[in-house]
């Protein structure tokens, strides 16, 4: 198999981890990217010297190419870069901001720059800001969501037939028909995100991870749009969340609810009453914690049978 993601990133399947906080430390990047796809370490959920550590132990478990997810509104953004530029990481995929503020000093360092939309809009900028890549991501997807509310299958050929360069498709995608279906519509890859928090070499919580196993359809929930669009599972903090909106909470009582640390609660260290539990829709189709190299071998098997069988029609 051979495409522009496979050729730009030197790997073997176009299957690319997501960078979920709290669930993509270097075990699990450094899983897939042996495993032939891109993992990715996700820097959201790590002071400056914990991601250090993350990419030294990477570079040592894998001497294949794996990325960083940085987020844009971190904190320590800067000092972010220049580690990430320091160690020499070849790819970073940036989201959850204006990707023209760094895209140019990190193509002056040889990096390949990926950016994270949720809508032709943002696709556009981001093209024009000169990324190598995009992941377009549906609001099917867990964690932060664009607040568009357009669905991968809509996002994707929309995005198509405007942009260039290579599409990589995320949310709702953790099989191999999904995977097949998203790249008839016009993407190059896909990125997988919730699957791979239900996967051994994660650093999330067991209990989240049997919570995600468990998960039914209708499950996850999207809320707090005064906020930043989330989706996350229904358990006490989400009822909680809809008892404030009851009783008309404010913008300002919401964050104070949502307070500091609340995904690390939940998805880290296990509290499933109080924690804030990011997944996607796709937890529904989600039925057991496997390493990442069987994930992927499951997916690129599927993909290969129904591409197959497709054929014939």
């Amino acid at each position: 198999m051979k495409n522009k993601v496979l050729k730009l990133f030197g790997i073997e399947y176009p299957i690319i981890q997501g960078g979920m906080i709290w669930a993509s430390g270097w075990r699990l990047a450094s899983a897939v990217s042996n495993a032939g796809g891109l993992g990715v370490i996700g820097a959201g959920s790590m002071y400056p010297n914990v991601l250090r550590e993350h990419i030294l132990k990477c570079q040592e478990a894998t001497n294949k190419p794996f990325a960083v997810n940085i987020p844009m509104l971190y904190p320590d953004l800067e000092e972010i870069i220049n580690i990430v530029i320091e160690l020499g990481v070849k790819i970073v995929i940036t989201s959850a901001g204006n990707p023209k503020v760094w895209t140019s000093k990190l193509k002056s360092q040889g990096i390949l720059v990926v950016h994270v939309v949720g809508s032709l809009k943002f696709a556009l900028k981001a093209e024009e800001a000169g990324v190598d890549a995009i992941v377009a991501e549906g609001f099917e997807a867990g964690g932060h969501n664009g607040r568009d509310e357009s669905t991968t299958l809509t996002l994707i050929p929309l995005i198509k037939k405007h942009v260039k360069i290579p599409i990589i498709a995320a949310g709702g995608i953790a099989t191999g028909n999904a995977m097949l279906a998203v790249m008839v519509l016009g993407a190059d890859a896909v990125q997988v995100g919730s699957r791979f928090v239900a996967c051994k070499e994660a650093s999330s919580h067991r209990s989240f991870k049997e919570m995600v196993v468990n998960a039914k359809e209708g499950d996850t929930k999207l809320t707090l749009k005064e906020l930043a669009p989330v989706r996350l599972l229904n358990n006490k903090f989400y009822q909680d969340i809809q008892n404030a909106y009851k009783s008309g909470a404010s913008v300002k009582e919401l964050k104070e609810l949502l307070g500091r640390a609340r995904a690390k609660k939940g998805m880290f260290e296990g509290d499933m009453d109080e924690g804030e539990l990011e997944i996607g829709q796709v937890s529904a189709l989600i039925s057991d914690i496997k390493p990442a190299k069987e994930i992927i071998e499951d997916m690129m098997q599927q993909f290969n049978e129904t591409k197959s069988k497709v054929s014939k029609y």
